[in-house]
C-alpha cells in the first residue's frame, strides 16, 4: 500500500530540517557561520482518472528535499584583544590553503605558528601578498602569509635630515641659533648632532653641523654652508639640498656617517625661512633608527599587514587576499568553516579588500554567526509539529490496514 510511503517520505524531509536547524543551533557560537535552511518540494502524481468535466484526477505520492541554502548575510562583528583575528565587513572570503587545496571561509580566528605563518584554526594558511622591503608585491601571486615574530629589524643610519627652521631676521649680526637633532650610525647607535646658525648679514647665515667632541676622528664633509635669503625671507640659496655631508672615523666603529641635509620639501619648498620673529624649530624629521625587536603587528582595512618593532619603526609585510564568486550559494561546505568553490559557484576571483566589491577588513575583531535563536526556536517547532503530523498519518494508516486485515479475517 502506497498510504506508508507516503508519510515516509515526509518524516525523512522533516528530519533533514530537523538536522538543518539543529546544526544552525549547534553552530551559534562558531565564528562567522552562514545559517542555512531546507526547503521541500512535491514528488510525482499518479493519474488515476479523468473527472466528469474531463479535469485529470491525480494523487501525491509525498514530498522530498528540494534543497538546503545557505545566507551569507552579514554576521554582527565583535571587537577582540587579538591582533590575529580579523573579520571581513562586506563581500567575499578569506583565502586559505591546505597542501594544495585552496578553500575560502568567512572565519577570521586566525593564529600565529611557531615560525610565524599566520594560519586558521585548523591549521591551513592563510593567503595573501608577499612584500619586499615593506612594499607589497601584488603582482607577485598567492603565498602562505608569515609574521616576522624571530625577525630583529636591522639597524639603519641616518641618510636624510630635515628641519622646519624660522631665523629671525631682526637679530643682531653674529646671533646664534642652534637645533638639536639626533642621528643614527651604521651600527644603530644614536649620535647627538647639532646644527648651528650664525648671523652674518641681513640676508645671509652660515650654518654647521657637528657632532659631540670625540664622537669622530675624521675630519667632517660637506657640514658648513651658507644660506642666503631673498626680501621676503625666502631661501634662495643653496637652491637644492645639501648632500653628502659626512662625519668619517666614527669611534664606535661605525661606518662614515654620510647623509643628505634637505633644506626643500619634495615639493621644492623651503623649509627654513627668516622672519621678524625668534628663531626656532618646529619639526625635525630623519629617517635613521636603532636595531629593533618585533613586538606585535596591525591589519589596516584593505589587509595590508605591518608589523611593529621596539625601535618604533613599522614596516609592511604581507597583504590578506580576498577571494569572491559570482554565485555564493553554488559554494560546498567542506566542514572546519571553509567553503570550495565549483562549476556552479563560479570561478573565485582574487584580489584585496575595499577593491573591485570586495569588504573592508577590521582587525582585532572577529564575525559572528547569522544564526538567529529565536527565528530557529521557531522552525524548531514547526518542524517538530510536521514531523509529528507525518508521524500520526503512519499510526492511521497501520490502524486503517488492521481494520482490513480483520474484515478479512
Amino acid at each position: 500500500m502506497p498510504n506508508f510511503s507516503i508519510a515516509l517520505t515526509g518524516l525523512q524531509a522533516d528530519t533533514v530540517a530537523l538536522n538543518t536547524i539543529g546544526n544552525n543551533l549547534a553552530n551559534l557560537n562558531t565564528a562567522a557561520f552562514k545559517k542555512q535552511s531546507t526547503t521541500f518540494s512535491d514528488l510525482f502524481y499518479q493519474h488515476i482518472g479523468a473527472a466528469g468535466s474531463g479535469d485529470a484526477l491525480q494523487v501525491g505520492v509525498g514530498t522530498r528535499v528540494s534543497g538546503t541554502t545557505s545566507d551569507f548575510s552579514q554576521g554582527s562583528l565583535t571587537t577582540t584583544q587579538s591582533s590575529t583575528d580579523m573579520a571581513l565587513s562586506g563581500n567575499g572570503f578569506f583565502m586559505v590553503q591546505q597542501g594544495s587545496n585552496l578553500s575560502l571561509t568567512r572565519a577570521g580566528n586566525f593564529q600565529v605558528d611557531l615560525k610565524g605563518n599566520l594560519i586558521t584554526a585548523n591549521g591551513e594558511n592563510v593567503m595573501g601578498y608577499g612584500a619586499t622591503n615593506g612594499v607589497v608585491n601584488l603582482s607577485g601571486g598567492l603565498i602562505p602569509l608569515q609574521i616576522p615574530i624571530t625577525t630583529n629589524q636591522p639597524a639603519q643610519s641616518t641618510q636624510n635630515v630635515a628641519m622646519t627652521t624660522t631665523l629671525d631676521s631682526t637679530a643682531a649680526t653674529g646671533a646664534t641659533f642652534s637645533s638639536p637633532v639626533t642621528l643614527y650610525d651604521s651600527l644603530g647607535k644614536a649620535q647627538p648632532a647639532t646644527v648651528t646658525y650664525t648671523k652674518t648679514s641681513a640676508t645671509t647665515w652660515t650654518y654647521g653641523i657637528t657632532l659631540p667632541a670625540g664622537a669622530a676622528t675624521g675630519t667632517p664633509v660637506n657640514n658648513t654652508g651658507t644660506l642666503t635669503f631673498n626680501g621676503s625671507g625666502t631661501l634662495v640659496t643653496p637652491a637644492a639640498n645639501v648632500a653628502g655631508v659626512s662625519f668619517p672615523g666614527l669611534t664606535d666603529g661605525a661606518q662614515p656617517l654620510t647623509f643628505n641635509f634637505n633644506l626643500y620639501s619634495g615639493a621644492g619648498v623651503a623649509t627654513i625661512v627668516q622672519t621678524a620673529a625668534a628663531s626656532n624649530t618646529t619639526a625635525t624629521t630623519q629617517d635613521g633608527f636603532a636595531a629593533g625587536a618585533y613586538k606585535g603587528f596591525t591589519v589596516s582595512s584593505d589587509g595590508v599587514i605591518s608589523a611593529t618593532f621596539s625601535n618604533g619603526q613599522t614596516t609592511d609585510v604581507g597583504q590578506v587576499a580576498v577571494g569572491m564568486v559570482a554565485n555564493q550559494a553554488g559554494l560546498v561546505r567542506a566542514g572546519s568553516n571553509d567553503y570550495v568553490a565549483t562549476n556552479v559557484s563560479g570561478t573565485v576571483s582574487i584580489g584585496v579588500a575595499n577593491v573591485g566589491g570586495r569588504g573592508t577588513i577590521d582587525g582585532d575583531a572577529l564575525e559572528q554567526s547569522n544564526v538567529d535563536i529565536s527565528a530557529e526556536f521557531s522552525n524548531l517547532i514547526v518542524a517538530q509539529r510536521a514531523f509529528e503530523a507525518n508521524s500520526k498519518t503512519v499510526t492511521t494508516f497501520d490502524s486503517v490496514t488492521q481494520q482490513a486485515i480483520a474484515m478479512i479475517r
